[in-house]
């Protein structure tokens, strides 16, 4: 649009901050379309209604742990001495208008934030998506991820009820595992002896204040790579490593991202009005001397409880200092471990495959066989320890012995991910012979035909070449080999030992790889013939 033709307003501001140009240019970026990329959308607009209904909240909320006398509505706690935090939580519950609707909106937002990024780093890793010039966008997922779990936690800390100070009580045990710190940290976080008289003071400010600044921050620039980067796509007909295809931002992906975020909205809203969650007035105020029966965290923070109801109960002393295997173990050296090598595994299935190129074109499931059993490894590991944190509600629900169930998840945490590993890599291998004799033979047709001689044979139907590219857009890869330990020039290979690894590695990774048709990419011309339409008009290539 020419400078004559803006809006007065729109024309001064150009003229000034040059909005026309930079809007030209990236107005009209192609983003491709696939149901699965609806995910970080997900997570994306959770962000932003917790934003929204988080505002609402601060303005009623107190942050204070000072003592005083219920007189609310809620008949069954009037006159009960509670803190200040239970006390505005409860009435924000019953008498502030709409405050239950926002509170219960908030924490199923909570819950849905959390779990749209799991399941979009899950999408992410068996496609491939992590893969070059996007290790660090992965990374940044992980630390968001994260991070999106420790301010879950601290907000379910925050209203002060019994539920939730015994989540906290755990928390200080965990904390005081910590060899030589623990004590200090623990007097740190809590202002003193537990519960103290400032956690929820300082938990607000860093529920409210910091972690949200810091990924508000990280996610204005994971979403500044994949413009930068531009956006993953299938492999289909017409799509290469070189280009989108798909529709441009304004106005067909504008308008449906909008329409989907007062989707997303909406079932929060429903939810939240319809679905009862974390019903602070049935627990009662915090007492250090009562604990909940059967109480449980959110389910993102199950797999951590899960750890230490599974770890044995082992305890050594050294110097006088005693050291709790059972907490220390599961609570403080696996999950760093555990998270350390989901975000670093980019950099690691790089090295093994000496692949360093740059990847825009997805990867299917089935034609990386090892890595989306690792995936589904990871998957039971995190499974196995799920269950667990619930081992005493599934006995009591099904009339099971609760040791039974802890020693069936201790032999499961081992045995479960290997045999997850071996079954998902065989089924993605017999996945893609199937594909390759779908490509080679075609389909079966029941058309059953007799040969001169006597010979019963079924006629087969080629498959579309679309359908035949999109089955064989990939490449066969070889893995790493070993050179001479000297070369021509009797000099010794640097390096030898870490080689030796990383070829076994890499033929592990590679194993039994089926190999790949040549590729029939259909003419550009059939492809406009065909007629698939999406909303808004034909994709676009970029």
């Amino acid at each position: 649009m020419a400078q004559q033709q803006l809006p007065a307003p729109v024309r001064w501001a150009d003229e000034r901050l040059g909005i026309a140009k930079l809007g030209k240019k990236n107005l009209r970026k192609v983003f491709p379309d696939h149901w699965s990329f609806m995910l970080g959308e997900i997570a994306l607009y959770s962000f932003v209604v917790l934003i929204l209904t988080g505002v609402f909240l601060t303005l009623w909320f107190r942050p204070s742990m000072a003592e005083v006398e219920y007189q609310g509505s809620y008949s069954l706690l009037k006159g009960l001495a509670m803190s200040e935090a239970y006390e505005s939580t409860l009435r924000i519950s019953f008498d502030i208008r709409g405050g239950l609707l926002m509170r219960q909106i908030h924490h199923w937002a909570a819950v849905l934030f959390v779990a749209a990024m799991s399941v979009h780093l899950l999408r992410i890793f068996f496609t491939g998506a992590f893969r070059k010039p996007r290790e660090l966008n992965w990374v940044i997922g992980i630390l968001m991820l994260f991070l999106g779990i420790v301010e879950g936690f601290i907000g379910y800390g925050l209203p002060d009820d019994l539920l939730s100070g015994t989540g906290l009580r755990i928390t200080e045990g965990l904390v005081l595992a910590s060899p030589v710190i623990g004590t200090w940290l623990s007097f740190f976080i809590f202002g003193g002896e537990f519960p103290g008289d400032d956690f929820v003071s300082r938990f607000y400010t860093v529920h409210v204040l910091l972690i949200p600044g810091i990924l508000l921050a990280l996610i204005t620039v994971h979403l500044m790579l994949v413009v930068y980067h531009k956006h993953t796509q299938f492999p289909g007909p017409g799509r290469t490593e070189k280009n989108v295809v798909g529709y441009p931002l304004l106005p067909v992906y504008a308008a449906k991202a909008g329409g989907f975020f007062f989707v997303v909205f909406g079932v929060l809203a429903l939810m939240g009005a319809l679905l009862q969650i974390n019903p602070v007035w049935l627990y009662g105020p915090y007492n250090p001397a009562e604990v909940t029966a059967g109480s449980q965290p959110d389910w993102y923070m199950a797999w951590l409880d899960g750890a230490v109801r599974l770890m044995p109960g082992i305890e050594s002393e050294f110097w006088g200092v005693t050291i709790s295997w059972n907490v220390v173990v599961p609570a403080l050296l696996m999950p760093p471990l555990f998270i350390g090598f989901v975000a670093l595994y980019p950099f690691l299935e790089q090295w093994i495959t000496g692949d360093k190129r740059e990847h825009h074109l997805l990867d299917r499931p089935r034609n990386v066989p090892t890595r989306t059993g690792i995936g589904a490894g990871i998957i039971t590991f995190y499974g196995v320890l799920w269950l667990n944190s619930g081992n005493d509600l599934v006995a009591t629900h099904f009339d099971l012995s609760i040791n039974a169930i802890t020693w069936v998840c201790r032999v499961l945490i081992f045995a479960g991910p290997v045999l997850a590993f071996w079954i998902t890599r065989r089924i993605a291998i017999s996945l893609q012979r199937a594909d390759r004799e779908r490509v080679l033979h075609g389909l079966e047709t029941g058309v059953i035909t007799r040969s001169p001689d006597g010979e019963y044979a079924e006629k087969h139907a080629p498959i579309s070449p679309y359908e035949a590219y999109t089955l064989t857009a990939r490449e066969d890869r070889t893995p790493f080999e070993l050179g001479p330990a000297i070369d021509d020039n009797g000099v010794v290979a640097p390096r030898r030992g870490r080689d030796r690894i990383r070829a076994a590695l890499s033929r592990f990774y590679f194993a039994h790889d089926v190999s790949n048709p040549a590729p029939r990419d259909p003419k550009p011309r059939e492809l406009d013939a065909s007629g698939s339409r999406g909303s808004g008009g034909p994709p676009e290539a970029s």
